[in-house]
């Protein structure tokens, strides 16, 4: 098997998705790179609770604290 890495837009990541999916499973492994995507996710999030005013914890103090408990 071959491996690949796709950049694909949002607005067309479901189609993509659901033509691989429906691929011979023995020929096809979709294979999630979660890792850069939690985080990219994870520090999206963060930024909106930092514009919100609301906390008053730096973006990288959360990034920090997070990293402890669950590195």
């Amino acid at each position: 098997m071959k491996t690949i890495k796709l950049q694909i837009a949002d607005s067309v990541f479901e189609k993509v998705f659901y033509f691989l999916n429906n691929l011979p499973k023995d020929e096809v492994r979709i294979v999630e790179n979660s890792e850069v995507e939690d985080w990219s996710f994870l520090e999206k999030e963060i930024q909106k609770g930092l514009d919100s005013g609301i906390l008053a914890k730096t973006h990288e103090d959360i990034i920090k604290n997070l990293k402890q408990k669950y590195a």
